[in-house]
């Protein structure tokens, strides 16, 4: 399964991007694949996105907000729930996978 994130890369919300771009930054460090989908301008993945979010996790007004994250076609949750999941230090878990990957170690 590849991990997906939603974007918008057109938000006029600033909060919008700061939290996109920490999750892309974060995958991007700590080098976990991942593939970009972006809503802006595709309806049909904007609504795919708002049908595979559990209902429990749409606001009481409006749609959900990205970056949403999913593990394939399996949603793993939104930015909230990717921060906490970083500062308990179980991003690997959060995300459905079972280890990080694999860094060659210098040291012998």
């Amino acid at each position: 399964m590849v991990i997906k994130v939603y974007i918008a890369s057109s938000s006029g919300s600033v909060a919008v991007k700061k939290r996109q771009q920490a999750v892309v930054g974060f995958l991007e460090a700590n080098r976990i694949s991942f593939q970009e989908v972006d809503i802006t301008n595709v309806e049909e993945r904007r609504l795919w996105m708002y049908q595979h979010i559990p209902q429990e996790k749409h606001p009481d007004k409006g749609n959900p907000l990205p970056p949403q994250i999913f593990n394939g076609d399996s949603y793993c949750g939104d930015y909230e729930d990717f921060f906490q999941s970083k500062e308990n230090n179980t991003v690997f878990t959060f995300l459905g996978l079972s280890s990080p990957p694999s860094v060659t170690d210098s040291e012998s």
